[in-house]
Parts: C-alpha cells; sequence; structure tokens
C-alpha cells in the first residue's frame, strides 16, 4: 500500500477516536510538522463537525461554520442573551464583552487596549482608511489584488478628499521577498501616507513577507496597515510581530466564529490620530473604543469567539498551520506542471499555506466552478480579476486527503 492510499484508508478511522484530553496528551510532544499528514488526529477532528453529505467542501475561504461543540455553546448564549433580556445588556454585556476581548488580544499576542473586536475585515480596515484625516494630494499605496471592499473605500476617500490612490501588481511567483518589497517600494512617494497590504491575498493564497515591507515603508515615514482576513487563526504568529501600524482580520474563517465578528488592531501611538466613524464624545482621543461604537448589536456573537478560542488552542495553532499548508500541497503538487493546468499560486512552499488558486485554460472560472459542481460535487468559488483566472481552493481541518484525491481527480479530467 503506498502512502496516498494509506491515507485514503485512514480517513475514515474517525469512529474510533475522540477529541479530547486523551487525544490532545498523546500528541502533545509531536512536533507539528509529524501531525500534518497524522490522519488519524484530523479524523477526529473531522468528527466534531456535521458535515453535508451532498458535496465536497473546498470554500472554506469565506466562511467556516462552527463543530458541533461551539455552535451548541453559541445557541446556549443566544437563550441566555434572550432570557435576561435588557438586564444583561445594561449589566453583564461590557464584562463578558471585556473578557472575550482580552483572550482575542492574548492569541493575537497584543494588548487589549490595542484591539477591538467588530463585525468584519471589511469593517475594520475602512474604519482606519475613513479615518485617516487626507488631505488633497495625499497618496496611499495598494495593489489591484487586495479586495474589493477596501479598494472602494480608498477610491471613496479619493473622491471625497482629493488623495490619490496609487496601485501596483503583486508578482505572482516571486523568486525572491526583495522583489515583492520592491514593487511596493517602487509607487511609493513624499506624498504617501499609507500603505496597505495582505497578509494572505485571498484570490491566490500568496503569503507577502509583511514585516519586510513595514520596515520598508516605515523607513519612508509611511504608516502600514494589512488586511489579514485569511492570515488570523491560519498562520502561526502575533500581530505586533509584523511591525503593522494596523491589522483587521475576520474571525468567521479560519477562526470558525459564528458570523457577524471580526477584529481591528491599531497599535497604541495610532490610535489618538484616527477619526471615529461615530460621533462617540465620551471617549479618549487615545482609547481605542472611540473606533467601537456598535450600538445595540448580536452581542451573543461576541460570546461565541471564546469557545472558538478554546477550540481552535485545543488543535494548537503550530498543528493547524502545518495541516493547512500539507493539505494544499497534497493537491496542488499533483496538478501543478500538469498539461492546461495553470497554477496561480507561488510555487515556493513557504509563499503560500492553506489557500491555493488553479485554473484549467481554455476553460472560464465561472465554468469551472460550475462543472466541478454540477459534476463532480466539488464546491469552489471562481476568481476571474486582478490577472487571476481559476477557483480558489480554501480546505479546512475537516477536509481529507481521499475529498482532495477527488478534487485532482476531477481536475486532470477536465483537464485532458
Amino acid at each position: 500500500m503506498n502512502k496516498r492510499e494509506f491515507l485514503r484508508t485512514m480517513s475514515g478511522v474517525s469512529a474510533g477516536l475522540v477529541f479530547g484530553p486523551e487525544l490532545l496528551a498523546q500528541y502533545a510532544h509531536v512536533p507539528a510538522a509529524q501531525v500534518a499528514d497524522d490522519e488519524p488526529f484530523w479524523a477526529a477532528i473531522r468528527a466534531k463537525f456535521k458535515l453535508n453529505p451532498d458535496y465536497i467542501n473546498l470554500e472554506n475561504g469565506y466562511y467556516c461554520f462552527q463543530p458541533e461543540e461551539t455552535l451548541e455553546q453559541f445557541l446556549g448564549h443566544v437563550r441566555h442573551v434572550n432570557y435576561l433580556g435588557s438586564r444583561y445588556m445594561r449589566t453583564v454585556k461590557d464584562e463578558d464583552k471585556l473578557r472575550v476581548r482580552t483572550k482575542l488580544a492574548a492569541l493575537a499576542g497584543c494588548s487589549p487596549a490595542e484591539l477591538i473586536i467588530t463585525r468584519n475585515t471589511t469593517e475594520s480596515l475602512d474604519t482606519v482608511i475613513a479615518g485617516f484625516d487626507w488631505k488633497p494630494g495625499d497618496e496611499a499605496v495598494l495593489a489591484n489584488q487586495d479586495y474589493g471592499a477596501m479598494i472602494d473605500q480608498f477610491k471613496l476617500q479619493a473622491r471625497r478628499y482629493g488623495m490619490t490612490n496609487r496601485f501596483i501588481d503583486v508578482p505572482m511567483d516571486p523568486k525572491s521577498d526583495d522583489e515583492v518589497v520592491q514593487a511596493y517600494a517602487n509607487a511609493i512617494t513624499p506624498k504617501t501616507r499609507l500603505l496597505m497590504i495582505c497578509h494572505m491575498i485571498n484570490i491566490t493564497g500568496h503569503v507577502l513577507p509583511v514585516k519586510k515591507i513595514c520596515d520598508m515603508a516605515h523607513a519612508r515615514g509611511v504608516q502600514v496597515m494589512v488586511d489579514g482576513a485569511h492570515a488570523f487563526a491560519h498562520l502561526d504568529f502575533k500581530i505586533p510581530d509584523l511591525g503593522c501600524d494596523y491589522y483587521g482580520a475576520s474571525l468567521h474563517k479560519w477562526l470558525s466564529v459564528p458570523l457577524g465578528a471580526g477584529i481591528l488592531y491599531v497599535r497604541r501611538d495610532r490610535i489618538a490620530g484616527l477619526w471615529p466613524i461615530y460621533g462617540d464624545e465620551g471617549k479618549k482621543p487615545d482609547d481605542i473604543a472611540k473606533l467601537n461604537h456598535t450600538g445595540t448589536h448580536p452581542v451573543y456573537t461576541d460570546l461565541g469567539i471564546e469557545n472558538a478560542i478554546a477550540f481552535h488552542e485545543a488543535i494548537g495553532v503550530a498543528r493547524k498551520e502545518a495541516r493547512l499548508r500539507y493539505l494544499q500541497r497534497y493537491w496542488s503538487d499533483e496538478l501543478r506542471g500538469q498539461r492546461r493546468i495553470v497554477m496561480n499560486t507561488p510555487a515556493d512552499p513557504t509563499r503560500s499555506c492553506g489557500i491555493a488558486n488553479v485554473g484549467i485554460e481554455g476553460i472560464k472560472p465561472a465554468d469551472l466552478m460550475k462543472t466541478l459542481f454540477e459534476q463532480h460535487k466539488i464546491w469552489t468559488v471562481a476568481i476571474d480579476s486582478a490577472g487571476v483566472h481559476g477557483v480558489r481552493v480554501t480546505p479546512q481541518v475537516y477536509t481529507t486527503t481521499a475529498e482532495l484525491d477527488a478534487f485532482v481527480k476531477a481536475m486532470k479530467s477536465l483537464a485532458s
């Protein structure tokens, strides 16, 4: 039996395992890289999710549903808040939210005074973009591969305040970090005030050398805002180590939090310089809470974050990153170099993790996505912009190698 056949066989052994203290103790001292292809371990985690048997879900990057355990805990929070009503909102809510925010800050490696809970990455980063005191002639640098909602917000500031946006193209398959850093450096002028970069580009999975870009920009007096929508709870890092000024992420993606939660990190010395979107005169200029005037909102979503963090930390972020990287290379290495197959993710394995994008020459991305689902029962998403033409593939910790084998088989068949 070869390795691939062995992995397919082991993907079905979850019935005999329980993802609990006993299993975690068994793997406590095993290096993350060795756990990456340990199918019994990941089968035990898969058993924690209720999966739709009608199709293979390879589109977790948009939203990854919760495991059953955290889903039930979330529903418990909904019932609890509903039971207490306004008494909860007036007497308990703020204390609970501070506790959750403190745990999120610990996960991010920053102070709770530098982090707030938002609804998603768009809200987080748009708060920063709109919070800048733009003047006519000011410039921002961003990439065509950045997320559309933030690009739109920059364009809005340009129309409103007369600032200018300078766009670059991120190299698709760079030979070095310097190639990426230089692409941004070339666009900076003495008028540049803010640089936006992705930690992980959402359409390709390309992981950028964030610290090097930040160091370069800061040396030129430019602040850096990072879109971490796909990196937070996916890669093993702490936000302050990146050296950025602002960082936004969604929690409903790789942390599997209920829909409607994100984070915004603002370096402490940058808080006072941002205008809040909503007026809140009760907050000091250097209090990050001034950026977080939420009004009456679904507070039970915030409570669900705490349970999602517990599940994430039980797996271990290093194990999770190693597994996601392994799964991506498992299928992409099989397809890379095949006739008519076009890989839109860097070949260097250090420049990507769980996300990758692949296309087939002569097949439009939308048609490829439709065919994969209708003929092969595999769910992906089509990307057809910014020089990227293919489907984005985003497995999760519950994904099996057998499911990826099915995807590889389908792609080879369509390419032939």
